[in-house]
C-alpha cells in the first residue's frame, strides 16, 4: 500500500475507529518513497513528536531521536503514517483507556467491542487496512492479544532479538517489541528489519525472515494443550482451536495433545507481580504527580507494585529462572506449543470487568518463560468475531514460530480476511 493510499483510508475510516492518536500527513518517508506503510505504537519515540504513552501528559514531549526500531524501518524503505493508541503506559489487556479513549474493534460497527491491549491501535489499524503493518510492545501478551481479537497476525520475539532503545518500558525483565500484520510473511519481514544488535545492548540477530518463511515444516512435532488444561474457554474458541489442530494433523504434522509441566496460567500471577513491581519503580513518581488525570484502573495496577519489595522481586526472579529451566527442558522435545491465544472473543467495552484480565491468561507465559510466539487467525465465531491460535516456540527459535505460523495460515483459509468497514466510513 502506498503512503497516499494509506492516508486515504485513514481519512475515510479512522474518525470512528480511532486507531491513531496522530497521523503524519505527509508521512515520514523512508528510503523508498512508495515503500510499504507502518504505524508505530505511541510508546516508541519518533524524533520531535510527543510520545504520549496513552496518557494526557506525554511521556516525552519532544524526543531527540527515533527509537532504534523506527530508525531501522525508515532505513529499510518503510513509510511511517502515524502513531497508534495504546492502553495508558501499556498496562492492560482489554485495550480500554479512560484517559484518552479506546479504539473500536473493526469487526463490529454497531457495538464498541474491546480491541485488545495494550497495542490496541496498532491491531485496529492493521485489521482495517489503514497500513501494511504496525509495531507493538508485548510484556504479557500486548501484541498477540489485540492481534487475536482483531483478526490479524501478532509476532512476539524472545528477548534480545529487538532493541528496546527509545521504547518506554513497563517491565524491563519482560518487555519485547513485535510486529502486527495481515499475514505472517509481512510480520516476519518487519521483524527482520527491526532485529539485530545495537551499540548499547547485547542484542542477537538479525532475524532471517526469508529462510524462516521458506522452511518446510513437514514432520514437525507439536504439543497441543488439551482444553481441560486451559481453564475456562468460550465454547466457540474451543471449537475453533480443536478444528485448527485437526487441520495441522491432516497436513501431516504430528500434533500430540499433552499438558505441559506448568499450566500457562501458573505464569499469570508472577508475571503480573513483575509488571507491577518493576513498573512502579519506573513510573511511581509520575503516577504520584499525575494520578488525577490518569485512567484510575491503571493507577490501581501500578500502585499494587508499591507492596512488592526488593526481596519479593528477587524471589520472583529466582522462581522465574527455575520455571524457565523446567519448561524449556520439557519443550525441547517439541517444535512448538499450541493453545488458543485468548480464551474469549472480543466483549463489548461496557461489559468489561477491569478487575480481571482473561485475555492475557494464556499469553503471559511466553513473556515469563521467555519464549517467542505468534498469534494467527483461526476463524470466526458464529457472531463474526475473530479467534486466534497461539504458537509458542523454543527459546530464541523465532524461525520455527514463523514457519509454523505461515504453514497454518496456508491451511486455515483465512488469507488476509477483512472486516466489513462500511459502518465506519466517514
Amino acid at each position: 500500500m502506498t503512503p497516499a493510499d494509506a492516508l486515504d483510508r485513514i481519512r475515510r475510516y479512522d474518525a470512528r475507529l480511532k486507531a491513531f492518536v496522530q497521523v503524519f500527513d505527509p508521512p515520514l518517508i523512508g528510503e523508498d518513497d512508495d515503500g510499504p506503510t507502518v504505524a508505530i505504537k505511541d510508546l516508541m519515540d519518533i524524533k520531535g513528536v510527543p510520545t504520549g504513552g496513552g496518557a494526557r501528559v506525554p511521556l516525552d514531549p519532544g524526543p531527540a531521536h527515533h527509537a532504534l526500531v523506527v530508525e531501522r524501518l525508515l532505513q529499510a524503505g518503510w513509510s511511517v503514517v502515524g502513531k497508534t493508541h495504546t492502553v495508558e503506559l501499556a498496562y492492560g489487556g482489554w485495550g480500554t483507556n479512560r484517559a484518552v479513549g479506546a479504539p473500536w474493534n473493526p469487526w463490529d460497527a454497531r457495538t464498541h467491542r474491546a480491541p485488545g491491549g495494550s497495542s490496541s491501535g496498532s491491531a485496529v489499524a492493521v485489521a482495517a487496512g489503514l497500513c501494511d503493518a504496525a509495531l507493538g510492545s508485548d510484556t504479557g501478551g500486548s501484541v498477540r492479544i489485540p492481534a487475536a481479537i482483531c483478526g490479524v497476525v501478532g509476532l512476539k520475539p524472545g528477548r534480545g532479538l529487538v532493541s528496546l532503545k527509545g521504547v518506554h518500558p513497563l517491565s524491563p525483565a519482560l518487555d519485547t517489541v513485535g510486529a502486527l500484520a495481515r499475514d505472517v510473511a509481512t510480520a516476519a519481514r518487519v521483524l527482520a528489519v527491526i532485529s539485530g544488535p545495537d551499540h548499547d545492548a547485547a542484542v542477537r540477530g538479525p532475524f532471517d525472515a526469508e529462510a524462516a518463511l521458506a522452511d518446510d515444516v513437514a514432520g514437525r512435532r507439536l504439543a497441543a494443550i488439551p482444553p481441560a488444561a486451559l481453564g475456562e474457554l468460550d465454547p466457540e474458541v474451543e471449537r475453533l482451536y480443536l478444528e485448527s489442530l485437526e487441520r495441522l494433523r491432516d497436513a501431516g504434522l504430528t500434533v500430540e495433545t499433552v499438558a505441559p509441566p506448568q499450566a500457562l496460567e501458573e505464569s499469570f500471577t508472577p508475571n503480573g507481580l513483575l509488571m507491577a513491581g518493576e513498573g512502579w519503580r519506573i513510573w511511581g513518581e509520575r503516577i504520584r504527580a499525575h494520578a488525577d488525570v490518569m485512567d484510575p484502573w491503571i493507577v490501581r495496577r501500578f500502585e499494587a507494585g508499591r507492596d512488592v519489595t526488593d526481596e519479593r522481586l528477587a524471589a520472583i526472579h529466582r522462581q522465574r529462572a527455575a520455571s524457565q529451566r523446567e519448561f524449556h527442558a520439557w519443550l525441547a522435545r517439541y517444535d512448538g506449543l499450541l493453545s488458543p491465544t485468548c480464551p474469549i472473543p472480543a466483549p463489548p467495552l461496557d461489559s468489561i470487568d477491569e478487575t480481571t484480565s482473561p485475555l492475557s491468561r494464556l499469553t503471559r507465559a511466553a513473556n515469563y518463560l521467555d519464549l517467542p510466539g505468534i498469534s494467527v487467525p483461526c476463524g470466526l465465531t458464529s457472531g463474526g468475531l475473530p479467534v486466534g491460535l497461539q504458537i509458542l516456540g523454543q527459546p530464541a527459535d523465532e524461525a520455527s514460530v514463523v514457519a509454523l505460523g505461515a504453514a497454518f495460515e496456508r491451511l486455515s483459509g483465512w488469507n488476509g480476511r477483512s472486516p466489513d468497514l462500511s459502518g465506519f466510513a466517514a
